[in-house]
Protein backbone atom coordinates (compact mmCIF):
# COMPACT_ATOMS: atom_id res chain seq x y z
CA UNK A 1 0.00 0.00 0.00
CA UNK A 2 1.30 3.48 -0.89
CA UNK A 3 1.64 6.56 1.24
CA UNK A 4 0.56 10.17 1.13
CA UNK A 5 2.32 13.24 2.42
CA UNK A 6 0.35 15.39 4.87
CA UNK A 7 1.52 18.92 5.56
CA UNK A 8 -0.04 21.21 8.15
CA UNK A 9 0.77 24.86 8.63
CA UNK A 10 -0.60 28.04 10.17
CA UNK A 11 -1.42 30.93 7.84
CA UNK A 12 -2.48 34.55 8.41
CA UNK A 13 -5.99 35.05 6.99
CA UNK A 14 -4.81 37.75 4.58
CA UNK A 15 -2.36 35.28 2.98
CA UNK A 16 -4.83 32.40 2.70
CA UNK A 17 -5.60 32.65 -1.01
CA UNK A 18 -1.93 32.94 -1.95
CA UNK A 19 -0.92 29.93 0.13
CA UNK A 20 -3.83 27.81 -1.14
CA UNK A 21 -2.77 28.60 -4.69
CA UNK A 22 0.87 27.65 -4.22
CA UNK A 23 -0.10 24.43 -2.44
CA UNK A 24 -2.38 23.50 -5.31
CA UNK A 25 0.35 24.30 -7.82
CA UNK A 26 2.74 22.15 -5.78
CA UNK A 27 0.40 19.16 -6.24
CA UNK A 28 -1.96 19.25 -3.24
CA UNK A 29 -4.77 16.76 -3.82
CA UNK A 30 -6.94 18.05 -0.97
CA UNK A 31 -6.88 20.99 1.44
CA UNK A 32 -8.80 21.38 4.71
CA UNK A 33 -9.19 24.64 6.65
CA UNK A 34 -9.55 25.04 10.39
CA UNK A 35 -10.00 28.28 12.29
CA UNK A 36 -7.54 29.32 14.96
CA UNK A 37 -9.75 27.54 17.51
CA UNK A 38 -9.77 24.39 15.32
CA UNK A 39 -13.35 24.82 14.10
CA UNK A 40 -13.76 23.38 10.62
CA UNK A 41 -14.53 26.09 8.07
CA UNK A 42 -16.96 26.03 5.20
CA UNK A 43 -15.70 27.43 1.94
CA UNK A 44 -16.19 31.24 1.94
CA UNK A 45 -18.47 32.72 -0.67
CA UNK A 46 -17.19 35.08 -3.34
CA UNK A 47 -16.09 38.33 -1.73
CA UNK A 48 -16.38 36.90 1.78
CA UNK A 49 -13.42 36.66 4.14
CA UNK A 50 -12.71 34.44 7.14
CA UNK A 51 -13.56 35.91 10.53
CA UNK A 52 -10.34 34.55 12.07
CA UNK A 53 -6.94 36.23 11.88
CA UNK A 54 -5.07 32.92 11.72
CA UNK A 55 -6.08 29.68 10.04
CA UNK A 56 -4.69 26.15 9.84
CA UNK A 57 -4.30 24.41 6.49
CA UNK A 58 -3.90 20.66 6.18
CA UNK A 59 -2.93 19.48 2.68
CA UNK A 60 -2.45 16.02 1.21
CA UNK A 61 0.16 15.36 -1.49
CA UNK A 62 1.29 12.35 -3.54
CA UNK A 63 4.02 10.26 -1.93
CA UNK A 64 6.73 11.46 -4.33
CA UNK A 65 6.31 15.10 -3.23
CA UNK A 66 9.37 16.69 -1.64
CA UNK A 67 8.18 18.57 1.48
CA UNK A 68 11.17 20.91 1.29
CA UNK A 69 10.08 22.04 -2.16
CA UNK A 70 6.57 22.71 -0.83
CA UNK A 71 8.02 24.62 2.12
CA UNK A 72 10.11 26.72 -0.25
CA UNK A 73 7.11 27.90 -2.31
CA UNK A 74 5.07 28.56 0.85
CA UNK A 75 7.97 30.55 2.29
CA UNK A 76 8.00 32.67 -0.86
CA UNK A 77 4.23 33.27 -0.66
CA UNK A 78 4.46 34.29 3.00
CA UNK A 79 7.76 36.15 2.62
CA UNK A 80 9.04 34.13 5.57
CA UNK A 81 8.95 30.74 7.27
CA UNK A 82 5.45 29.33 7.92
CA UNK A 83 4.33 28.84 11.51
CA UNK A 84 3.22 25.45 12.80
CA UNK A 85 4.87 23.56 9.92
CA UNK A 86 4.30 19.82 10.41
CA UNK A 87 5.07 16.97 7.99
CA UNK A 88 3.63 13.47 8.34
CA UNK A 89 3.57 10.41 6.09
CA UNK A 90 0.20 8.63 6.01
CA UNK A 91 -0.69 5.18 4.76
CA UNK A 92 -2.79 5.56 1.64
CA UNK A 93 -6.55 5.15 2.10
CA UNK A 94 -9.78 6.58 0.65
CA UNK A 95 -9.79 9.75 2.78
CA UNK A 96 -13.07 11.05 1.39
CA UNK A 97 -14.75 8.05 3.07
CA UNK A 98 -12.73 7.85 6.29
CA UNK A 99 -15.38 9.87 8.18
CA UNK A 100 -17.63 6.79 8.08
CA UNK A 101 -15.46 5.13 10.73
CA UNK A 102 -16.67 7.63 13.33
CA UNK A 103 -20.11 8.49 11.97
CA UNK A 104 -22.89 6.96 14.08
CA UNK A 105 -26.69 7.38 13.90
CA UNK A 106 -27.72 10.88 15.02
CA UNK A 107 -31.16 12.09 16.10
CA UNK A 108 -32.62 15.47 15.13
CA UNK A 109 -35.87 16.69 16.61
CA UNK A 110 -38.42 14.04 17.61
CA UNK A 111 -38.35 11.72 14.62
CA UNK A 112 -35.42 12.23 12.26
CA UNK A 113 -32.36 9.99 12.43
CA UNK A 114 -29.36 10.29 10.11
CA UNK A 115 -27.83 6.86 9.61
CA UNK A 116 -24.57 6.12 7.74
CA UNK A 117 -25.20 4.06 4.63
CA UNK A 118 -24.91 0.31 5.05
CA UNK A 119 -25.88 0.27 8.73
CA UNK A 120 -29.17 -0.99 10.15
CA UNK A 121 -29.32 0.24 13.75
CA UNK A 122 -32.15 -0.44 16.16
CA UNK A 123 -34.16 2.79 16.28
CA UNK A 124 -37.13 3.73 18.50
CA UNK A 125 -40.71 3.37 17.33
CA UNK A 126 -41.78 6.23 15.08
CA UNK A 127 -38.22 7.03 13.97
CA UNK A 128 -37.74 8.37 10.44
CA UNK A 129 -34.31 7.17 9.28
CA UNK A 130 -32.34 8.91 6.53
CA UNK A 131 -29.65 6.56 5.21
CA UNK A 132 -26.84 8.78 4.07
CA UNK A 133 -23.64 8.50 2.10
CA UNK A 134 -22.54 12.03 1.23
CA UNK A 135 -19.75 10.93 -1.12
CA UNK A 136 -17.69 14.06 -1.78
CA UNK A 137 -20.55 16.48 -1.12
CA UNK A 138 -21.10 18.48 2.07
CA UNK A 139 -23.82 17.52 4.53
CA UNK A 140 -23.89 14.74 7.11
CA UNK A 141 -25.90 16.39 9.87
CA UNK A 142 -22.84 16.79 12.07
CA UNK A 143 -22.39 20.49 11.30
CA UNK A 144 -24.47 22.94 13.31
CA UNK A 145 -26.05 24.49 10.21
CA UNK A 146 -27.30 21.15 8.90
CA UNK A 147 -28.51 20.12 12.35
CA UNK A 148 -30.53 23.33 12.66
CA UNK A 149 -32.22 22.68 9.30
CA UNK A 150 -32.99 19.04 10.15
CA UNK A 151 -34.56 20.04 13.47
CA UNK A 152 -36.62 22.69 11.70
CA UNK A 153 -37.84 20.22 9.07
CA UNK A 154 -38.76 17.72 11.78
CA UNK A 155 -41.07 20.31 13.33
CA UNK A 156 -42.99 21.08 10.11
CA UNK A 157 -46.08 19.44 8.66
CA UNK A 158 -44.68 18.35 5.32
CA UNK A 159 -47.25 15.72 4.34
CA UNK A 160 -48.38 16.26 0.73
CA UNK A 161 -46.40 19.54 0.52
CA UNK A 162 -43.72 20.78 -1.87
CA UNK A 163 -40.20 21.65 -0.70
CA UNK A 164 -37.35 23.57 -2.34
CA UNK A 165 -33.89 22.71 -0.99
CA UNK A 166 -31.49 25.30 -2.40
CA UNK A 167 -27.83 24.33 -2.07
CA UNK A 168 -28.64 20.67 -1.46
CA UNK A 169 -25.10 19.32 -0.98
CA UNK A 170 -25.42 15.62 -0.14
CA UNK A 171 -29.21 15.89 -0.33
CA UNK A 172 -29.67 15.19 3.37
CA UNK A 173 -32.35 17.89 3.74
CA UNK A 174 -34.15 16.90 0.52
CA UNK A 175 -34.28 13.24 1.51
CA UNK A 176 -35.36 14.12 5.05
CA UNK A 177 -38.19 16.27 3.70
CA UNK A 178 -39.38 13.48 1.41
CA UNK A 179 -39.25 10.90 4.20
CA UNK A 180 -41.22 13.27 6.42
CA UNK A 181 -44.02 13.18 3.85
CA UNK A 182 -43.31 15.88 1.24
CA UNK A 183 -44.93 14.93 -2.06
CA UNK A 184 -42.36 16.76 -4.18
CA UNK A 185 -38.87 18.05 -3.40
CA UNK A 186 -36.66 20.06 -5.75
CA UNK A 187 -32.98 19.84 -4.76
CA UNK A 188 -30.90 22.58 -6.37
CA UNK A 189 -27.10 22.74 -6.38
CA UNK A 190 -24.54 24.18 -8.79
CA UNK A 191 -22.03 21.38 -8.04
CA UNK A 192 -22.43 18.26 -10.25
CA UNK A 193 -20.91 16.10 -7.48
CA UNK A 194 -23.57 17.36 -5.05
CA UNK A 195 -26.35 16.64 -7.54
CA UNK A 196 -25.02 13.12 -8.02
CA UNK A 197 -24.81 12.54 -4.25
CA UNK A 198 -28.37 13.85 -3.80
CA UNK A 199 -29.76 11.54 -6.49
CA UNK A 200 -27.93 8.54 -5.02
CA UNK A 201 -29.10 9.28 -1.48
CA UNK A 202 -32.68 9.77 -2.66
CA UNK A 203 -32.56 6.38 -4.38
CA UNK A 204 -30.95 4.79 -1.31
CA UNK A 205 -33.93 5.98 0.76
CA UNK A 206 -36.54 4.95 -1.85
CA UNK A 207 -37.69 8.54 -2.41
CA UNK A 208 -36.06 9.11 -5.80
CA UNK A 209 -39.47 9.47 -7.42
CA UNK A 210 -40.22 12.50 -5.23
CA UNK A 211 -36.83 14.24 -5.26
CA UNK A 212 -36.02 16.17 -8.44
CA UNK A 213 -32.34 17.13 -8.69
CA UNK A 214 -31.56 20.29 -10.65
CA UNK A 215 -28.94 22.91 -11.38
CA UNK A 216 -29.86 26.54 -10.64
CA UNK A 217 -32.47 27.79 -13.09
CA UNK A 218 -33.41 24.32 -14.40
CA UNK A 219 -36.57 23.82 -12.36
CA UNK A 220 -39.23 26.40 -11.47
CA UNK A 221 -41.27 25.80 -8.32
CA UNK A 222 -43.47 27.77 -5.94
CA UNK A 223 -42.95 25.61 -2.87
CA UNK A 224 -44.79 25.35 0.42
CA UNK A 225 -41.42 25.19 2.19
CA UNK A 226 -38.02 26.58 1.22
CA UNK A 227 -34.82 25.62 3.02
CA UNK A 228 -31.36 26.96 2.16
CA UNK A 229 -28.26 25.95 4.09
CA UNK A 230 -25.51 27.95 2.42
CA UNK A 231 -23.64 31.02 3.74
CA UNK A 232 -24.85 34.48 4.72
CA UNK A 233 -23.35 36.33 1.76
CA UNK A 234 -24.81 33.82 -0.69
CA UNK A 235 -28.22 33.99 1.00
CA UNK A 236 -28.19 37.76 0.58
CA UNK A 237 -27.46 37.45 -3.14
CA UNK A 238 -30.04 34.69 -3.60
CA UNK A 239 -32.85 36.47 -1.73
CA UNK A 240 -34.90 37.21 -4.90
CA UNK A 241 -34.50 33.62 -6.11
CA UNK A 242 -35.51 32.10 -2.77
CA UNK A 243 -38.49 34.42 -2.43
CA UNK A 244 -39.63 33.53 -5.94
CA UNK A 245 -39.40 29.85 -5.03
CA UNK A 246 -41.72 30.21 -2.03
CA UNK A 247 -45.43 30.60 -2.51
CA UNK A 248 -47.45 33.15 -0.57
CA UNK A 249 -48.00 31.83 2.95
CA UNK A 250 -45.14 29.38 2.60
CA UNK A 251 -42.31 28.93 5.10
CA UNK A 252 -38.64 29.77 4.62
CA UNK A 253 -35.67 28.54 6.67
CA UNK A 254 -32.17 29.94 6.11
CA UNK A 255 -29.01 28.62 7.71
CA UNK A 256 -25.26 29.00 7.34
CA UNK A 257 -25.51 32.32 9.18
CA UNK A 258 -23.00 33.27 11.84
CA UNK A 259 -24.16 35.27 14.84
CA UNK A 260 -24.03 38.93 13.85
CA UNK A 261 -24.89 38.29 10.18
CA UNK A 262 -28.63 37.78 10.69
CA UNK A 263 -29.60 41.44 10.27
CA UNK A 264 -27.99 41.68 6.83
CA UNK A 265 -29.78 38.51 5.72
CA UNK A 266 -33.15 39.70 7.01
CA UNK A 267 -32.71 43.08 5.34
CA UNK A 268 -32.03 41.37 2.00
CA UNK A 269 -35.49 39.78 2.20
CA UNK A 270 -37.13 43.10 3.13
CA UNK A 271 -40.71 42.91 4.35
CA UNK A 272 -41.47 39.76 2.35
CA UNK A 273 -40.93 37.43 5.33
CA UNK A 274 -42.31 37.61 8.86
CA UNK A 275 -39.42 36.22 10.89
CA UNK A 276 -39.53 34.12 14.03
CA UNK A 277 -36.90 34.35 16.75
CA UNK A 278 -33.60 32.90 15.45
CA UNK A 279 -32.62 29.38 16.41
CA UNK A 280 -29.01 28.90 17.45
CA UNK A 281 -26.35 26.20 17.79
CA UNK A 282 -22.93 27.39 18.87
CA UNK A 283 -22.19 30.52 16.76
CA UNK A 284 -24.55 29.49 13.95
CA UNK A 285 -28.11 30.70 13.44
CA UNK A 286 -31.18 29.58 11.53
CA UNK A 287 -33.69 32.19 10.44
CA UNK A 288 -37.21 30.95 9.78
CA UNK A 289 -40.41 32.77 8.88
CA UNK A 290 -43.50 32.97 6.71
CA UNK A 291 -43.74 34.50 3.24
Amino acid sequence: MGRQLQIQLQVPAEALEAVEEVLENAGAQAQTLLSGDETELLEPGVGEHPLWSVLWITALFPSETDPEVVKSVVREALDGDPDGWCVEWLEDRPWERAWLDDFHPLRFGRRLWIVPGGRQPSLPAGAVPVYLDPGLAFGTGTHETTALCLEWLDGQRLADCTVLDYGSGSGVLSVAAAKLGASRVVAVDNDPQARLATAENAARNSVGDRVRVAAPGEEAIAADYVVANILAGTLVRLAPVLLAGCQSGGAIALSGILQGQEVAVQEAFGDAVEWEAPRQRSDWLLLAGRR
